[in-house]
């Protein structure tokens, strides 16, 4: 997934993402072991976008980057 897609969301759905990768992980690390991954390089993707999502909320922890804001919907005025 693209850095851009992980700025795009809220510290709360970052951290629902970080816990679903690492469940992807632990996983994938499993069918590594038992022979059934066919591509290993799903491996390194799943973990740099585990690095990514941390990355991003150190970054929003320390100020450096912010939490996007989210537009709010205008009612149509007739």
């Amino acid at each position: 997934m693209k850095a851009i897609k992980f700025f795009e969301m809220s510290t709360e759905e970052l951290n629902n993402k970080l816990g679903e990768l690492k469940a992807e992980l632990f996983n994938l690390r499993f069918k590594h072991a038992a022979r059934q991954l066919t591509n290993p390089a799903v491996l390194v993707e799943c973990k740099r976008n585990i690095a990514k999502v941390k990355t991003i909320l150190r970054q929003r922890e320390l100020g450096i980057s912010a939490e996007p804001v989210k537009k709010a919907k205008r009612s149509a005025k007739k």
